[in-house]
């Protein structure tokens, strides 16, 4: 995929401002489409749709097919007669406005969710009940899995489909076929959940594209342990008897740590995908491309080769390199899908192997500014090192936000900075100084996170790696997305040449 000349902003629906606790896909999430649009921005980028489960984390999710409820709008659900404002503002009207507390609101939404399903049940016949019924029939393939796997995890108390009950554990027929009669009610109401979801996504996005903003998505590479994707689909990752994994993936130790990274996530079968035709895998992808314009795949370097850690070390250290399933995977999906609208996430210790992978696909890259400065000119995030086929970001969702980056630069590496951009210490303006230092270089896609365009701190940070609580709750400010803010914008995307409409 060769991009066009574009920028845009990267910012979860969740960081959206609005009055139910959570942003969410109704009227705020259009007018950022507006915001976007006046300020000459082409793309949205936003994290991982799926439903959230431990630790809130969009990178953890109980399906790689499904979207999260907590997104669902409230206001559509109004207008349907679903709800009234009156019980809206009752649960979710005390919850705070500038960050999200997940703990509050889960319950909460929960609740409103599901007395908003009892009136909808009652609605047979209508329009929407009709609409219903035909997406669960469209989307049988991986719904009617994930519709059971939340069913029976609230009825067995929420618990990680390890602890079931055997015969659920194992997905054993009649055990199966029991749960599907005693829980259908529950089953009928997450998928009334995900009817929803899609329904309000599809609509934003088609309002987005229509105002010439793409959207870009985000997938992992790996899934969740407790997912329905390993429940229902165990012959294809490396667990045993029981459900549980026998390795997991990681990242080996380096200069951040010592340790490596232990994330914990099933691996795999790859030779069990490719005798499958990686059935699932081009299922998933053509999933995502529905949702999206374009995809981020996340550790991309793993296709290649990825970290292979025992899942009863505590610690990545005992890992090794395993061979991933390379040129074979991405031709069976270039057959299937067509062309791929992919961005590679290609950060970290990238060997040649995974660089030809990459070009072979013709696939951009990323490049993240606040990894380009240091002593050595020759630094591939610095920008006179860029070719064209690129994303070039200020930093990521797992960074700290630029004003809070710099604030805490050692002062050889400040003064590197301070040298590169023609600055001192009087005249920085670092988040804008980036910013426009992305949108000036070669790179094709340049992509701010809204943090940085607001010129904000440390405490608008989306998340601290290794950090347990308080990440992915940041949101925006309703005032932030001013006219004088975007008419600056547009000037930058003018001055630099990206003031077109994004096209894939």
């Amino acid at each position: 995929m060769q991009l066009p000349r574009a920028s845009g902003i990267l910012l979860h629906p969740s960081s959206l401002p609005g009055p139910w606790g959570i942003g969410d896909l109704g009227p705020m999430a259009y007018r950022f489409v507006d915001f976007l649009a006046a300020a000459g921005q082409s793309l949205w980028q936003v994290l991982p749709l799926g439903p959230t489960g431990y630790g809130d984390s969009p990178y953890q999710c109980f399906s790689a097919f499904a979207g999260n409820p907590l997104l669902i709008n409230i206001d559509d659900l109004i207008d349907q007669g679903l709800l009234t404002s009156a019980e809206a503002r009752a649960a979710l009207g005390h919850l705070p406005a500038d960050r999200v507390d997940f703990g509050a609101l889960i319950p909460a939404k929960q609740a409103l969710l599901r007395s908003s399903f009892e009136r909808f049940r009652s609605g047979h016949g209508t329009r929407l009940h009709q609409d219903y019924t035909a997406f669960c029939a469209e989307n049988a393939e991986w719904l009617a899995d994930y519709a059971l796997f939340m069913a029976i995890k609230e009825a067995q108390g929420g618990g990680s489909w390890h602890e079931w009950q055997p015969e659920l554990r194992d997905r054993q027929p009649a055990a199966l076929a029991r749960a599907r009669h005693e829980l259908a009610t529950t089953i009928s109401y997450h998928q009334y959940l995900q009817f929803l979801f899609f329904r309000q996504w599809q609509a934003l996005k088609e309002y987005a594209n229509q105002h010439g903003v793409l959207i870009i998505g985000d997938a992992p590479i790996f899934v969740a342990d407790d997912s329905a994707d390993v429940w229902a689909n165990r012959d294809l990752f490396f667990v045993d008897a029981s459900g549980m994994p026998t390795v997991v993936a990681g990242v080996p130790p380096d200069y951040f740590s010592a340790t490596g990274q232990r994330w914990g996530n099933p691996l795999y079968r790859w030779d069990k995908m490719a005798a499958t035709g990686y059935r699932w895998w081009v299922a998933r992808m053509r999933q995502a491309l529905t949702l999206y314009d374009v995809l981020r795949l996340d550790h991309f370097r793993g296709f290649e080769a990825y970290w292979e850690v025992p899942a009863s070390a505590p610690t990545a250290v005992d890992g090794q390199w395993v061979p991933g399933p390379g040129a074979d995977l991405f031709d069976t999906l270039q057959a299937e899908l067509g062309d791929l609208p992919i961005i590679a996430e290609d950060l970290g210790l990238i060997t040649p192997e995974v660089e030809a992978l990459r070009v072979a696909f013709e696939l951009p890259g990323m490049k993240v500014l606040q990894f380009a400065f240091g002593d050595d000119p020759a630094n591939p995030y610095l920008p006179h090192n860029y070719t064209t086929n690129y994303v070039v970001y200020t930093g990521t969702h797992d960074n700290d936000t630029t004003v809070g980056w710099f604030a805490t630069l050692d002062a050889k590496t400040r003064a590197a900075v301070l040298t590169y951009l023609g600055r001192d210490e009087q005249t920085i303006d670092i988040a804008w100084d980036l910013m426009r230092l992305g949108l000036m270089s070669v790179a094709n896609y340049a992509i701010t996170p809204l943090q940085d365009v607001l010129r904000l701190g440390s405490e608008a940070r989306m998340n601290t790696p290794g950090r347990l609580g308080g990440n992915w709750a940041w949101r925006c400010a309703a005032e932030a997305l001013s006219e004088g803010l975007a008419y600056q914008l547009r000037k930058l995307a003018y001055t630099y040449g990206r003031l077109q409409p994004a096209k894939t």
